[in-house]
């Protein structure tokens, strides 16, 4: 996901990004501790995704 993407979602699309993310970091977690994750990439991908999410919200909050 690129950040020029997020720039143009409101705030209540944000979250639901970022609880979406959240949600699959967790999954990702819960398949890396029973080893059946394959791809460990997908760990740092998501985890950079939610930071770019949350930057992008403190961005509009500071804003305002």
């Amino acid at each position: 996901m690129k950040a020029s993407e997020l720039l143009t979602k409101d705030t209540a699309a944000l979250q639901v990004e970022l609880n979406a993310l959240l949600k699959a970091q967790f999954n990702l977690r819960m398949q890396r501790a029973m080893q059946q994750l394959t791809d460990v990439n997908q760990l740092k991908n998501v985890r950079r995704d939610i930071a770019r999410v949350r930057t992008i919200m403190h961005q509009k909050v500071g804003q305002k």
